[in-house]
């Protein structure tokens, strides 16, 4: 198939990466498993094992008129652990390789039915001002999305850090969650080409 390239060009591309049915539970997953990879999951609290002191029962038994106690660290007490502590945990899932690749195939056909991607030539920035980079995406009818280079030029990377909600990405680097959840996604000849390697 044939997508047409910023200036009226066109570039012959896969149609089974550029062209294939939408499965938007198997988007659903990989964008699940993606978002849970990056958290940390370092939350934690001292359950009553874990706070310091409480190891001598504060007064025996019977006799006292008090409530039975085997511990002063226990969550009803000051300084007491957390009933249901939090523990360290590796929030994680397991997605298969022909699944991702399968995902990120979907994503980007849905990208071109839907006439949110755009790809040009080059996108050559002469100087690192954000000037620049605004009036080339201007140029593309761009506002806001995600610039998707073979290698990240210096000055593009440089430019667009003060843009909001504009991104550079390199092509190798690509996600499936930066794609969905963008308006626009620009991206050159080259970083189709190194996609194409990449999705074959």
């Amino acid at each position: 198939m044939e997508l047409a390239i910023s200036g009226g060009n066109k570039m012959e591309v896969s149609e089974s990466i550029f062209g294939r049915d939408f499965s938007e539970p198997l988007v659903h997953q990989v964008v699940v498993a993606y978002l849970a990879g990056g958290r940390s999951g370092t939350k934690a609290q001292k359950n009553r094992s874990a706070v310091s002191g409480g190891g001598r029962k504060p007064w025996r038994q019977k006799g006292t008129g008090n409530a039975r106690a085997g511990t002063t660290r226990g969550p009803l007490w000051r300084s007491g652990g957390v009933t249901f502590a939090a523990q360290p945990r590796d929030f994680s899932q397991k997605v298969n390789r022909k699944q991702y690749r399968a995902a990120m195939r979907a994503i980007l056909s849905e990208l071109v039915r839907q006439d949110r991607l755009v790809i040009v030539d080059s996108l050559d920035i002469s100087e690192p001002k954000t000037k620049a980079v605004l009036t080339a995406l201007e140029n593309l009818g761009v506002t806001r999305g995600l610039v998707v280079d073979a290698d990240i030029d210096t000055n593009l990377y440089l430019g667009s850090r003060n843009i909001a909600h504009v991104h550079v990405l390199a092509a190798d680097r690509l996600d499936p969650v930066s794609l969905v959840s963008t308006e626009k996604v620009v991206m050159t000849r080259a970083a189709v080409e190194k996609v194409q390697e990449w999705l074959a």
